[in-house]
C-alpha cells in the first residue's frame, strides 16, 4: 500500500488538504507488522480512512504538534513499541543512551510518560480539540489504578490522567475500527469491546453485568489495607480480561468513573491474515530514514510473527494481558506469501531473521476450550505443569518451517524467538524431531532460552516451570549439534531482584549454571516493574495475588546491584 504520509507536501501529493486520523508516535514510523502504529494505520487507510503518521514529534517545538494540521476525526497516541519510562529508564534508574527505534540511535525524541505528553500537547495545539485516543503497551498496561515503579506510588488510570476521550487496550485492529466508524458516523462508540474511557459521578450506571473493584482511593494508599485492596483490584481484574468469559469493570477515580469494557475478541486467522498480506514496505519513509540509522530494522525486518497471544504467564511479563491467552495462528500459505515477498526487497540477502512470535513453539495449537468457554480461570495452561488439555503438536511448525526452507532464493530461516522446553518435552510424538530439525536447520550459532532462574520458590513467584525440561532439551540439544557437525550453543536469560529472590537464591543460581549449563552466564537482567503484571502486584505488596502468601522483595538499589553482580561480576560484565 506504500508509506503512510509523515509530512504536510507528502499529505498534498496525495491530494489531501486534511487527514481523517493522524497518529502520534514515539517511535520512528517504520512500515512494518511489527510496529503497533503501522498496523493499525495501515488497517485504517485500507478501511478507506486517510491516515496520517506524526513520528516522534520535537516536545520543544510547540507547532510540532501543528505540522500535519487537525484531523477531520481524531487523533490516535502510541508512545511505541514499549512503555515510555521502560525505553528511557534502566531497573535501577538510569537514563538509557540508546533508543532502536530513533533515527541515529540516541535517545532523545521520546518523553517520559510519552503517552501524557502527547496528549497535553496535542490539546494545548488544538483548542477545541478533535477526540484523543490512547493506545499501545503503555496505554494498554496502564488502564486501570497502577503501580508505577518510576513515582513509587500508585497512579490513576491513564486515560484519566492524559485527559483523553478514550483508551484502546490491547491488539487493537477490532477496536480502532469500530471506533473510527463510530466517530465518523456521529455514532455512540462508549460499548465498544476493548475500550477504557472515563463517566462522570452524577448519574453513572455501570454497564450491565459490570465487576466494580476497589476504587482509586481504597487502593492508592501504601498501608497494609491499601494493599489488600490494590491486590483484590488486580485479581479481580486478571479474572476478567478474556474476551469469552470476561465481564466489564468500572473503577472509582476521584470523582468519575473508569469503564473498562469487556475485551475486543482476538482476530481470528483469515483476518491476521489479512493483516500481514498488505504489501508493506519494511522501511522508513526516505524523511526518517535520512535522519539516520534505525538499528530495530536489522531484527524486525526480515523476521516473521506467525502467530498471536501466549499461555506462557509468566508472572513478570505483560504478553498476555496485552495480546491475550489465546494463540491465532497465521496460515501456512499466509507465511510462505510474506516469506516469498521478501525476495522482492533489495535489501534482502537470503536470510530470515525469526519465524516465530511470543513464544516460537506455540504456533499452530492450543487448547479447544478458549475459542468457545474462554481460557481457565483458576489454572494455568502451563504452570505448575503442562494442561492435558493442552496437548502439545509441533508439527505445524515443522511443516512451516520445511516449506520455507524449500523457497528458492531463501538461504536460513532461524527460530530466533523464545521456545519453551515444557512444551516440546510434552509432545510425544514429534518433540525430539522438532529439536533436531531446529538444531539441524534453524540455529544461527546461538538459539536462546529463559529459563529466568532454576530455585523451585523462585520459579513459583515467577509462573515458571522447573529445570527437569530445561536439562534434557539441553542434553538432546547438544546431541543433535554434535551430530550433524554443528558447533552451536544454548545461551539462557535469567533475572535477578524478581519477587520471590534473594542473593542467596542468586548464588544457587550460578552454582546451577556453573555446574549443569557450564557457564558463567552474561544475559542477566534487573526485574523491571512494568504495570497489571504479577510480579509487579507482589512487588508493590508483598503478596503473591495468586497464592496470598507473603513473598520477599528486593527492593534497594544495592541490593538489586548486588544480585545481579552475583552471576556477572563486574569485571566479567560485557557492555
Amino acid at each position: 500500500m506504500g508509506f503512510l504520509p509523515v509530512t504536510r507536501d507528502e499529505m498534498r501529493k496525495l491530494g489531501w488538504r486534511h487527514a481523517d486520523v493522524i497518529l502520534v508516535s514515539g517511535d520512528a514510523y517504520v512500515d512494518s507488522p511489527y510496529s503497533g502504529v503501522a498496523v493499525i494505520g495501515q488497517v485504517l487507510a485500507k478501511a478507506g480512512y486517510r491516515v496520517a503518521i506524526l513520528s516522534q514529534p520535537d516536545m520543544s517545538d510547540p507547532d510540532a504538534f501543528k505540522s500535519l494540521g487537525e484531523p477531520n476525526l481524531f487523533w490516535g497516541v502510541s508512545p511505541g513499541c514499549v512503555d515510555s519510562m521502560v525505553a528511557n529508564y534502566t531497573a535501577v534508574g538510569k537514563r538509557r543512551r540508546q533508543d532502536d527505534f530513533t533515527p541515529g540511535g540516541e535517545n532523545n525524541r521520546r518523553p517520559d510518560r510519552a503517552a501524557i505528553a502527547y496528549a497535553n500537547a496535542i490539546r494545548a495545539a488544538w483548542k477545541p480539540c478533535k477526540p484523543i485516543i490512547l493506545g499501545g503497551v503503555e496505554a494498554s498496561l496502564r488502564r486501570i489504578a497502577h503501580y508505577d515503579f518510576w513515582s513509587d506510588k500508585v497512579r490513576r488510570p491513564i486515560v484519566c490522567d492524559a485527559k483523553a476521550d478514550a483508551l484502546c487496550y490491547g491488539m487493537g485492529e477490532r477496536t480502532m475500527l469500530a471506533f473510527a466508524e463510530a466517530v465518523k458516523n456521529g455514532a455512540d462508540w462508549h460499548g465498544i469491546p476493548g475500550l477504557c474511557w472515563m463517566a462522570g459521578e452524577k448519574g453513572f450506571v455501570p454497564p450491565e453485568g459490570a465487576v466494580e473493584l476497589p476504587g482509586f482511593a481504597e487502593v492508592s494508599p501504601d498501608t497494609p489495607e491499601g494493599k489488600k485492596a490494590f491486590v483484590e483490584a488486580f485479581v479481580k481484574f486478571s479474572q476478567n480480561q478474556d474476551p469469552v468469559s470476561g465481564r466489564p469493570l468500572v473503577q472509582k477515580v476521584d470523582n468519575r468513573w473508569l469503564v473498562h469494557n469487556r475485551p475486543s475478541a482476538p482476530l481470528e486467522q483469515e483476518e491476521l491474515d489479512a493483516v500481514h498480506g498488505i504489501r508493506w514496505m519494511l522501511d522508513a519513509p526516505p524523511s526518517i530514514r535520512a535522519q539516520g540509522k534505525i538499528r530495530a530494522l536489522d531484527t524486525i525486518r526480515f523476521g516473521v510473527t506467525t502467530h498471536r497471544g501466549c499461555y506462557g504467564e509468566c508472572r513478570f511479563c505483560a504478553i498476555a494481558v496485552h495480546q491475550g491467552r489465546r494463540i491465532v495462528s497465521r496460515s501456512k500459505k499466509s507465511v510462505t506469501d510474506e516469506v516469498k515477498g521478501f525476495l522482492r526487497h533489495p535489501m534482502f540477502r537470503g536470510t530470515v531473521s525469526d519465524v516465530g512470535g511470543p513464544t516460537a513453539n506455540m504456533y499452530g495449537f492450543d487448547c479447544v476450550r478458549k475459542a468457545k468457554d474462554g481460557a481457565c480461570r483458576e489454572k494455568s495452561c502451563l504452570f505448575p505443569r503442562t494442561c492435558p488439555a493442552l496437548r502439545p503438536n509441533h508439527r505445524p511448525q515443522l511443516e512451516l518451517l520445511r516449506e520455507l526452507r524449500g523457497i528458492t532464493g531463501v538461504k536460513h530461516v532461524f527460530v530466533a524467538s523464545g521456545i519453551r522446553p515444557d512444551l516440546v518435552a510434552a509432545d510425544r510424538s514429534c518433540g525430539d524431531e522438532y529439536i533436531s530439525t531446529i538444531a539441524k536447520h534453524h540455529v544461527s550459532g546461538q538459539l536462546k532460552l529463559a529459563p529466568e532462574h532454576v530455585v523451585a520458590h523462585v520459579l513459583e513467584c515467577m509462573g515458571k516451570p522447573g529445570v527437569k525440561d530445561l536439562l534434557e532439551f539441553k542434553r538432546k540439544f547438544d546431541a543433535a549439534s554434535r551430530r550433524f557437525g554443528k558447533k552451536q550453543f544454548l545461551t539462557y536469560y535469567f533475572i535477578a531482584a524478581h519477587p520471590g529472590c534473594t542473593e542467596s537464591d542468586m548464588r544457587e543460581l550460578k552454582r546451577f549454571a556453573e555446574r549443569e549449563l557450564n557457564l558463567r552466564p552474561e544475559q542477566v537482567q534487573i526485574f523491571t516493574p512494568t504495570p497489571l503484571t504479577a510480579a509487579t502486584c507482589m512487588y508493590y505488596t508483598g503478596i503473591d495475588p495468586v497464592s496470598g502468601r507473603k513473598v520477599y522483595v528486593s527492593r534497594g538499589l544495592g541490593e538489586k546491584q548486588r544480585q545481579k553482580d552475583v552471576l556477572t561480576p563486574r569485571q566479567y560484565r560485557a557492555y
